[in-house]
């Protein structure tokens, strides 16, 4: 019997939670089946790009909102935590000023600015990885939606959203480290970033997070809630003539996705080591978007699979035939798009849907010799 998609899903995502900390933690490095250090982070970094992909799967391919700056979010759940991990800093810094960073100390400020406060605190800097990209996610869909603003035209309107962040965040005086962004952090929760056992916690985490956000997000979808998202998607002008608000359910969904894409961030900046504004670049929103193309839009597992099978080949080409990742990157969306448009894994959905049971095969022949003969029309010829 076929295990269904999504508990398959959970139960590899599960699976890779445990099993990796325990060959990188356990195993000795001379063993074959030892996972180094560097893999555990770069695999998780996938699974944070993987976040990132669903939370855009939750709004494009269950409700038609195609947004081309969810990068935005992302990088503002970053910078939350990378302003914790800079706070716990201190005296340790460069400079060795208690209380502020080593870039601020540079540019010659004499005060933390009033919104880094409180950043001192794990919980209220927890707390602002879902509310600020929540936040801004409610204010630009309230005018989005309300304003019906749909189609190519919210598209753009959320690209260049993310690019105003962009060139706001690479301003020195903007106090969040001009191009630099925040980097050389130390440790996190007392435990040192550079320890294998952090880095293989981290991990742990990172994959328990995208369990259970594939959960939520497979609970709406499931829901009543879901199929109103479909039908909006299939035929907003008839949903909105039946007398549903569509605005509210655009809103929820899209304010949902953008905390799961400021999750995605936190989870991202601790494992590579720094955030800058190159994040916020509408480049890299178009390529996550891409991912969910490649891996299957409407399918959530799908966008999983193409955000890890597209940053593995990126990683890989990167290495060996850096010059030619972008065309790669390029056809390989001309591609899909041409000739499997409902992505890998709903390509072979759409196979196995059209590939007869071989019960109902066999009976076939059984059940076409007990039909009776058919009856000669009286009426005809």
């Amino acid at each position: 019997m076929r295990l269904p998609a999504a508990a398959a899903t959970i139960g590899l995502l599960l699976a890779a939670a445990i099993a990796v900390p325990v060959l990188n933690l356990a195993v000795p490095a001379s063993s074959a089946v030892h996972v180094p250090t560097w893999a555990v982070s770069l695999v998780g970094k996938y699974l944070c790009y993987a976040m990132l992909a669903l939370s855009i799967d939750l709004i494009w391919g269950y409700c038609g909102i195609l947004s081309l700056g969810h990068g935005a979010f992302f990088a503002l759940g970053g910078y939350a935590i990378g302003m914790h991990l800079m706070r716990q800093i201190g005296s340790r810094g460069v400079y060795g000023h208690p209380d502020l960073p080593d870039f601020m100390v540079f540019l010659n400020w004499k005060e933390l600015p009033w919104y880094w406060h409180g950043f001192d605190n794990f919980a209220f800097a927890l707390a602002m990885v879902a509310f600020v990209p929540g936040l801004l996610a409610f204010v630009f869909g309230w005018f989005a939606f309300r304003s019906r603003v749909t189609g190519v035209y919210l598209s753009i309107i959320s690209q260049a959203l993310t690019f105003a962040l962009m060139l706001a965040f690479f301003r020195n005086d903007m106090g969040f480290g001009g191009n630099n962004g925040l980097t050389d952090f130390k440790d996190i929760l007392g435990y040192g970033l550079q320890d294998d056992v952090t880095r293989a916690a981290l991990f742990a985490l990172t994959a328990l997070t995208l369990a259970a956000v594939y959960g939520v997000c497979r609970w709406i979808v499931g829901s009543r809630l879901g199929q109103v998202l479909v039908a909006i998607r299939d035929a907003e002008s008839r949903v909105r003539f039946l007398g549903y608000r569509v605005e509210f359910f655009k809103l929820f969904v899209f304010v949902v996705s953008a905390v799961i894409a400021g999750i995605a961030g936190a989870l991202y900046v601790p494992q590579v080591g720094i955030i800058n504004p190159s994040e916020f670049a509408p480049a890299a929103s178009i390529e996550a978007v891409i991912w969910v193309a490649v891996g299957g839009r409407g399918t959530l597992h799908g966008a999983i699979l193409g955000a890890i099978l597209v940053n593995y080949a990126k990683t890989f080409l990167t290495g060996s035939l850096p010059e030619i990742w972008l065309f790669a990157l390029g056809a390989l969306f001309v591609a899909v798009t041409l000739f499997m448009p409902r992505g890998i894994v709903g390509s072979l959905s759409g196979r196995a849907d059209r590939r007869p049971s071989p019960a109902v095969t066999a009976e076939a022949p059984e059940a076409a010799a007990r039909a009776p003969a058919a009856r000669p029309d009286p009426a005809a010829p």
